[in-house]
């Protein structure tokens, strides 16, 4: 619940916050990281909880190749703001 909450305190200061999952639609090299954005990493066991997701403005995935099905949070999270910084740096 915690978390729940401090998703409704950044919402409310404008952060437009992704969720990374991975039956997402949304990839995350099409998104515009050109604002202010906060990551939701899910556990590696059992991803986000409902609610959680719920409260996420949009979710988004990393594309997978070969054999792989799922990535260590941390990793994700590594792959994640690579992405973002990367987007940011070429403008």
């Amino acid at each position: 619940k915690n978390l729940a909450r401090y998703i409704d305190q950044i919402k409310e200061r404008n952060v437009w916050v992704y969720g990374a999952a991975g039956e997402a639609y949304n990839q995350a090299k099409d998104i515009d990281w050109d604002r202010d954005v906060a990551l939701v990493i899910g556990s590696e066991g059992s991803g986000m909880r409902r609610l959680i997701r719920d409260k996420c403005d949009d979710t988004i995935k990393i594309p997978l190749r070969g054999k792989i099905d799922s990535l260590n949070a941390s990793v994700a999270a590594g792959i994640l703001i690579n992405e973002i910084v990367s987007k940011r740096e070429e403008k």
